[in-house]
């Protein structure tokens, strides 16, 4: 089975757009982050190879740099597939070598069903809302902002989490009616918090962590992180050296990768377009570079 785009193991839980999350006993996850690619909330018909472990190996190198901040879900990374092994005992049939560096064990949560953006500059669909509008997720911004620009202060934007079709822009009001407002006001304390102790440390790399989505869970009564964690897939990162307010930002997540999909003229609506050999090898080459810059090692390394 080529983890590229599918995996098949048994007690598979649930299918996401990138993760197959499997259970693996009564508290405890196998998350596989696959090679899939999804823009526009639509899985592409091919995906970007080592992708998943990118995802993965971040995830869990960020879990382990906030954990002083926050609690998270994750028990350790499958770096081997023998760490899988007391699991074969429980019914689970031998776990194939393609799980090794881009899946992890983690504990169960009740997941909260928002994401959580924190937005450190002005891009994407908040430059879109604020260019028509003066606003970002309805809060009034100062007039005169350019595209890229850095907003006076991070901003907290969640949406709702569709497991189907978009994300819809939600106020922290609205959150609050969903999930409560004392809940809503830890997550949003917890969202700024994360994102402005990982952009400062990022800016030391290189790079500029525009904006990022979160996601949060409650374990044993406690709130956490769970899903991934300031990945090129949930963030968008720049090459601070190249930076200039006024455009888009050349990046090292998956923007140049739904740029190319936009000047096809595809309705982003599915089935979505193949990639051609040298749109997935630069979308490799990115993803393996911010992993790089922001860890210190290459992919693999120990």
């Amino acid at each position: 089975m080529d983890p590229i785009l599918e995996t098949n193991l048994a007690g598979l839980l649930y299918k996401g757009k990138v993760r197959d999350t499997y259970e693996l006993t009564s508290t405890e996850l196998l998350f596989v982050a696959t090679d899939r690619v999804s823009a526009f909330d639509v899985v592409l018909p091919n995906g970007v190879p080592d992708k998943g472990k990118v995802l993965s190996q971040l995830s869990a190198f960020w879990f382990e740099k906030v954990s002083h901040l926050i609690p998270n879900h994750m028990i350790t990374l499958v770096n081997d597939v023998k760490t899988l092994d007391a699991y074969a005992n429980q019914g689970k049939s031998s776990f194939p070598d393609y799980l090794a560096g881009r899946s992890m064990i983690v504990k169960k949560a009740e997941r909260i069903d928002v994401e959580c953006i924190a937005r450190g500059y002005i891009s994407g669909s908040a430059w879109a809302e604020y260019a028509k509008s003066g606003t970002v997720s309805g809060q009034a911004m100062p007039s005169g902002l350019k595209e890229s620009d850095k907003l006076p202060e991070p901003l907290f934007t969640p949406t709702t989490k569709a497991d189907e079709g978009h994300d819809e822009s939600i106020t922290v009001e609205q959150m609050a009616s969903f999930v409560g407002a004392d809940l809503t006001r830890q997550i949003q304390e917890k969202t700024l918090e994360i994102y402005d102790f990982a952009e400062k440390y990022a800016r030391d790399k290189g790079i500029i962590i525009a904006d990022t989505k979160m996601e949060f869970g409650i374990i044993d009564g406690q709130l956490c992180l769970i899903d991934e964690l300031l990945t090129p897939d949930s963030s968008r990162f720049w090459d601070m050296a190249r930076y200039s307010p006024g455009g888009a930002q050349p990046s090292f997540d998956k923007q140049p990768l739904r740029d190319w999909l936009t000047s096809t003229g595809w309705d982003k609506e599915p089935p979505g377009p193949e990639l051609p050999p040298d749109i997935v090898e630069a979308s490799a080459e990115r993803y393996q570079t911010a992993y790089q810059w922001l860890t210190g090692k290459a992919l693999g390394q120990v």
